[in-house]
């Protein structure tokens, strides 16, 4: 019998600790296999479990399951993993994180509020092939609340972008009435980042398919990463930077910074908070 010791964490609160997106990170991941991995991935049935094991080649090697599949790369696991191995090592040097998407630099940016900022990879898009009243009818919206050119965008886990006209549009998204089958990414998923950019603000939401339905996610780094993609791709003026609005409707009040350099650099920063400790016995 052997111990695993794991963390709960939230990752992008907004003032609170019972605030952001959970996380399960396991400490020491050697000696689970694939199959164990993913087992205890649905026993905590988070949105995401991340599990720690050595690299050759950055501060540590990070696998990430949702309680159905294994994802590439993913924002809130990415911060919340890196705040746990620099509590591990008691140091708060900059990291860099071994993911199946790549290497990904991971740096505090605001040591009182454990804040952590991480650079994704650099972003690629491609059109949805969709009219926009299409779209509308996948999401439940009218026409007029699409607003201009919706993308397909690959930070690291590809998502698909739309803006909205209105904060209302957004609030207006329901999820038993979104249907986005008949859309999938390139490793066939089908999600959706929804958004009105008001300025220095975003108001956002993303929903996703699990157990037979569509779910939403209360802080969703990854989508804030092809946030920045979407930005790119329309040419905004840079250096560029939001502050996200997420989890309202879940109960889970949510905050998310995006900022772009001038180098076109992506970089999506939370703040991290620390609930419980424990073990696993197996």
């Amino acid at each position: 019998m052997t111990e695993y010791a794991f963390r709960i964490v939230n990752v992008f609160t907004a003032g609170e600790a019972l605030s952001g997106n959970p996380l399960c990170v396991f400490e020491d991941a050697r000696g689970l296999d694939d199959v164990t991995l993913q087992a205890l991935a649905l026993q905590f049935n988070l949105s995401e479990t991340t599990f720690i094991l050595p690299s050759e080649k950055a501060s540590a090697r990070v696998r990430i399951f949702t309680p159905a599949y294994e994802m590439p790369f993913a924002g809130h696991p990415t911060l919340g993993t890196a705040f746990v191995l620099s509590a591990m090592r008691q140091s708060s040097e900059d990291l860099t994180l071994e993911m199946k998407a790549g290497v990904i630099p991971v740096r505090c940016i605001a040591t009182a509020q454990q804040r952590w900022q991480l650079q994704a990879n650099t972003p690629s898009w491609r059109d949805t092939g969709v009219a926009p009243r299409e779209l509308a009818a996948m999401l439940g919206l009218k026409a007029d609340d699409i607003g201009d050119s919706a993308l397909w965008v690959n930070a690291g886990k590809e998502q698909l972008i739309v803006p909205l006209t209105s904060c209302d549009a957004v609030d207006c998204c329901d999820a038993a009435h979104i249907k986005l089958g008949a859309l999938q990414s390139v490793d066939g998923h089908s999600m959706a980042y929804v958004f009105h950019d008001a300025g220095q603000e975003v108001y956002a939401r993303f929903f996703f398919p699990g157990k037979g339905a569509v779910l939403e996610d209360p802080a969703t780094g990854s989508a804030c990463a092809n946030l920045g993609g979407w930005f790119l791709a329309h040419q905004a003026a840079l250096p560029l930077s939001k502050i996200i609005s997420q989890g309202q409707h879940v109960g889970r009040l949510s905050q998310l910074y995006l900022d772009i350099d001038a180098s076109r650099n992506v970089q999506v920063a939370g703040d991290v908070v620390e609930l419980a400790r424990g073990r696993v016995t197996l």
